[in-house]
């Protein structure tokens, strides 16, 4: 006959030496490009939303602003134009 062991048939094992897994783990390696991929880019918009700004007389009206998010979310954003 089988027996299936349940968490509450053991004794909870507590020593000094044990690692501790509540620390906060550092994300992964893959997580952390992707994460400096998006920060950059996000610093990259700023910029260019910074330059947009200055060349419209440092105003933001509701226009301006119209205008810039048309082309953020579009993607043909060019700070030039």
């Amino acid at each position: 006959m089988t027996y299936t062991a349940y968490s509450g048939d053991f004794v909870p094992f507590r020593s000094d030496t044990t690692v501790n897994h509540t620390a906060e783990r550092r994300p992964g390696i893959l997580r952390r490009i992707v994460d400096a991929v998006f920060e950059s880019q996000r610093r990259q918009a700023e910029r260019e939303i910074a330059r947009y700004l200055e060349r419209t007389g440092g105003r933001l009206t509701d226009d301006v602003e119209l205008r810039m998010t048309q082309r953020l979310l579009g993607g043909d954003w060019n700070a030039r134009d």
